[in-house]
């Protein structure tokens, strides 16, 4: 019998390699910083690395050392200075390119810190093109320069008469980050949270200033109009614990969760400990052994703890994993419940009247919950028999819910209009992590109708267990939910109308960053040597203007005219998606009533004032024609 042949592999010592630390961090960075991406989300990791630099200005400020920090972001360069002590001059070099260095393992100095592994700094150096660092302390400063992690310049130290702190500018790296751009709206959240948790301290991002007097309570109110809360905001702080509080009509839960300074987007203990208390606190109160989700129901709520050496379950710090409140601390679960079951019960027992609403609201979403038991059963049944995943769901097989697989954050849902449109990306999309949903016609406008219709209508209800969402927004399956519709005005109606659905019935879902729209090209200009696409009208004259001879243009009005095999093109490494964001002053009702709603004049003034686009389009097209006096297809715009 022959012997079993093993492939041949020379494992000898060259076999092993070791790597500095730039050269790790650079070769693996979703260690350190998480997912990279293209600035187009929220937790991408050019945001992590301005909040790698931001953590130290904060830490800074908690210890007592500089009430202002300026931020300045052009293009793709980043400058943040704080007016904290500085670096010791004699160890900057060595606080930004030496790993697990740094002043926050003197627990004495950084008692309550965010950063505590010796890391952020050095991320941000190695994967940065540029990298600069300076310090201003009693009189003097020191700087260096690096490119990738590696010192250019060691500059001497000098006579300074700036006011001590650090100063670091940086510039990301394309071959790291590519194509990515810096969202301002992202920014000015991240910003504006720091503010909110640090009472006192200004800060000042490209020309505006960033100021908080009351904390949480400025945070919900910045979030929630007064006239859509229940009843006013309850607000408790003490030396390491805020929360503030307060239900509106909304469906959902709205939590934003803090831990030192770190806004942990994905919850952790800290999070858990708080939704148990509220539930707790409000039993005791009524005496009455409310279901949970009707208590936690439409709630909009801030809680921000400061416990000693917190432990995350990862570098980018999004969930906090510590159970306890310090080495000789409590545990959270009971810190958080003794410190809101004693200010909550006390601030109801002295507000009759918020304690009214509050009963109203949580008799409400029962009454809603019980009213709805049996349309969900009959919906359920109905998903089952259409045999979604087989008519109206092509799905992938990494998901959201995968945590522990790589490429969880990849994880994507296109919904399309359409059986063309649908099978173009079905046939060019990524089977691992791309999935698609096809709509059938035009979906209902949703606008003022209660949940009821989500149950009752066929499209929105095989959509929402497509996106398995139907018992919480915790369960999404994809982590990035991308609405693919047609460039024309159909399908713009059909964007506007999904819009409508997810900020009507599921906000959670575009507030936490999960929501896109898919941008495709709208012209294709190519020759015999070279094809260009281009997303507009301005791009598409351009390539006229580039390409020699007489070009071919095709005008792309709906996804099923693009082949699969150009479609790859769009939904792959250079996707392009547009995030839906909600601003920081933001309301969804107000939002929705002015585009959904009865015809405001407020709404036919926009529409007239908008008109100017239509002249502009009428210039473009008059110097289009001049470029290629041939005629070609109306153009039309969405």
């Amino acid at each position: 019998m022959a012997e079993n042949k093993q492939p041949s592999h020379n494992y000898t010592e060259d076999s092993i390699k070791s790597l500095d630390w730039k050269e790790h961090i650079r070769l693996r960075p979703g260690m350190y910083i998480g997912k990279l991406g293209d600035g187009t989300s929220a937790d991408d990791g050019i945001y992590v690395l301005v909040k790698e630099v931001l953590d130290n200005c904060i830490d800074e400020h908690v210890m007592g050392y500089g009430k202002k920090i300026e931020i300045k972001v052009t293009e793709k360069r980043v400058v943040i200075r704080d007016y904290g002590r500085g670096i010791p001059l004699g160890k900057v070099i060595d606080c930004v390119s030496k790993i697990n260095t740094g002043g926050k393992y003197d627990s004495k100095a950084f008692q309550k810190s965010v950063g505590l592994n010796g890391v952020g700094t050095k991320a941000v150096n190695a994967l940065s093109d540029y990298f600069c660092i300076e310090s201003f302390r009693d009189g003097k400063s020191k700087k260096a320069e690096f490119k990738r992690g590696i010192l250019k310049e060691d500059l001497p130290e000098s006579s300074s008469e700036e006011a001590n702190g650090t100063r670091v500018e940086f510039v990301p790296d394309e071959s790291i980050f590519k194509h990515y751009r810096y969202i301002s709206d992202y920014l000015i959240n991240q910003i504006w949270n720091y503010a909110f948790l640090n009472s006192g301290l200004t800060i000042h991002f490209n020309g505006h200033r960033y100021f908080s007097k009351n904390g949480l309570l400025d945070l919900l109110q910045s979030k929630v109009k007064e006239d859509q809360l229940n009843y006013p905001i309850c607000h408790f702080k003490s030396e390491d614990i805020e929360i503030a509080i307060s239900h509106t009509d909304q469906y959902g839960e709205e939590y934003y969760s803090f831990v030192n300074g770190q806004n942990t987007t994905q919850g952790g203990t800290h999070l858990s400990a708080f939704k148990e208390s509220i539930v707790k606190t409000v039993r005791d109160f009524y005496k009455k052994d409310f279901e949970a989700s009707d208590i936690r129901g439409s709630i909009v709520s801030a809680v921000s703890v400061r416990i000693q050496e917190p432990v995350f379950e990862s570098q980018t710090k999004t969930k906090l994993g510590s159970s306890e409140v310090g080495p000789d601390g409590p545990t959270l679960r009971t810190f958080v419940n003794d410190f809101l079951k004693n200010q909550l019960d006390n601030y109801l027992h002295k507000n009759p009247e918020t304690a009214d609403a509050l009963l109203k609201r949580i008799l409400q979403t029962e009454r809603e919950r019980k009213d709805m038991a049996g349309v969900r059963k009959l919906a359920k049944t109905k998903a089952k028999k259409a045999n979604l995943h087989n008519k109206k769901l092509r799905d992938c097989r990494v998901h959201k819910t995968d945590i522990k697989h790589d490429a969880a954050a990849e994880s994507t849902l296109f919904i399309t209009e359409g059986d063309s449109a649908s099978g173009s990306i079905t046939k060019s999309r990524n089977v691992e992590t791309q999935a698609v949903f096809s709509l059938r016609g035009k979906p209902l406008n949703c606008y003022g109708l209660k949940k009821k219709v989500v149950y009752e209508n066929d499209e929105f209800n095989l959509l929402q267990h497509a996106l398995n969402i139907e018992e919480s927004i915790d369960d999404l399956r994809y982590n990035r939910v991308v609405v693919a519709t047609d460039a024309d005005v159909d399908g713009m109606h059909i964007r506007l109308l999904l819009l409508t659905f997810f900020l009507q019935f599921f906000p959670d879902l575009v507030r936490n960053g999960h929501l896109y729209i898919l941008q495709t090209p709208l012209f294709r200009v190519r020759n015999k040597k070279e094809t260009i696409y281009c997303y507009s009208i301005t791009e598409k004259l351009e390539a006229i203007k580039k390409l020699t001879g007489k070009p071919e243009i095709t005008r792309f009005k709906g996804l099923g005219e693009i082949s699969p095999e150009e479609f790859g093109l769009f939904i792959g490494e250079d996707i392009k998606l547009e995030p839906v964001l909600l601003s920081q002053d933001t309301s969804i009702s107000d939002l929705l009533s002015y585009f959904m709603g009865k015809n405001t004049p407020e709404r036919q003034k926009f529409i007239i004032n908008n008109l100017q686009v239509e002249k502009d389009l009428e210039e473009l097209t008059n110097i289009d024609e001049e470029l290629d006096p041939e005629p070609k297809e109306d153009l039309e715009v969405a």
